[in-house]
C-alpha cells in the first residue's frame, strides 16, 4: 500500500483510534473508574485522611459493581487483568498512602520511616496477591489470603470509626500485609451479604459521623468478622471476591 494512497491515509487514521475501542465491556468501565478513585483517594490522603477513607470505600463499592456488571452482561478477555491493575491502585497504593498520612500527623523521624516501610510492604503484598489471584483464583469461588479489597476496606473503616492514633493503624496495616499473602481460603461473599455490606459502606461514606460513627463501626465489625471467621465458617457464594 503506497504511503500516499487513500487506503494508506485511512489506515493511519484508524490507527489514531483508541486501542480499546470495541474491546472493553461495561464492567471494564467500572473497573477503570475504580482505578481513578484509587488515585483520588491517594491524593486526598495528603489533605484529609477521613476524606481519603471515604473515597477508598467508594472505590470498593465500584469494585463490587464491576463484578455484578460482568455477571450480568459478560466480561471481556482483558477484564481480569484490568481488575487486578485497578485494585493495585485502589486497595494497594491508596490504603498505604492513608496509613502514611495518618502517621505523618503525629510521627517524625524513625517512627515515620517505619510507617512508610509498612506502607511499602502493604503495596508489595497487594501486588503479589493480585498477581496470584489473576493467575490461579479467578472463577474458583474462593481466593487465598485476605482480599485486597477487604484489607483496604478495613483500614478505611478503622479511620472513619475513629482510630486516629497512628500506632494501632500502622500495626493493623502490618497484620493485613502478612494476611494478604497467606493460604487461608476466603469464599466469595453471597449476593445477599454483599448487598448488606454495600449498603453499610454507602452509609459510612455518606454519613460517617452520624449516631456516634455507627455506620463505619458497623462496617468495621462486619469486615473483621469475615476476616477472622470467613476461612472456617463462611459458605461459598457468588461474589467476585
Amino acid at each position: 500500500m503506497p504511503p500516499g494512497s487513500d487506503d494508506g491515509r485511512r489506515a493511519r487514521l484508524r490507527g489514531l483510534r483508541p486501542r480499546f475501542t470495541g474491546r472493553l465491556g461495561v464492567a471494564d468501565v467500572a473497573t477503570v473508574a475504580n482505578a481513578a478513585l484509587g488515585f483520588c483517594a491517594a491524593v486526598a490522603a495528603a489533605v484529609s485522611p477521613a476524606l481519603a477513607a471515604r473515597v477508598l470505600l467508594l472505590a470498593a463499592m465500584v469494585d463490587a459493581v464491576d463484578g455484578i456488571l460482568a455477571r450480568r452482561y459478560g466480561g471481556s478477555t482483558v477484564g481480569p487483568y484490568l481488575d487486578s491493575l485497578a485494585d493495585v491502585a485502589s486497595f494497594g497504593v491508596a490504603p498505604a498512602a492513608l496509613l502514611v498520612a495518618v502517621a505523618h500527623t503525629a510521627w517524625r523521624g524513625t517512627p515515620l520511616v517505619v510507617a512508610v516501610a509498612v506502607g511499602a510492604c502493604f503495596v508489595g503484598a497487594a501486588v503479589v496477591r493480585l498477581g496470584l489471584y489473576t493467575a490461579d483464583d479467578v472463577g474458583n469461588g474462593h481466593t487465598e489470603g485476605v482480599p485486597t479489597t477487604l484489607a483496604g476496606t478495613l483500614l478505611a473503616a478503622a479511620v472513619l470509626a475513629g482510630v486516629a492514633a497512628p500506632a494501632p493503624l500502622v500495626g493493623f496495616g502490618a497484620v493485613l500485609t502478612a494476611a494478604m499473602v497467606t493460604r487461608l481460603p476466603y469464599p466469595d461473599l453471597r449476593v445477599r451479604d454483599a448487598l448488606v455490606m454495600g449498603a453499610v459502606q454507602a452509609l459510612a461514606v455518606l454519613a460517617p459521623t452520624v449516631l456516634g460513627r455507627l455506620f463505619p463501626r458497623a462496617l468495621l465489625a462486619f469486615a473483621l468478622a469475615y476476616t477472622v471467621l470467613g476461612p472456617w465458617f463462611y459458605r461459598t457464594g457468588e461474589g467476585k471476591r
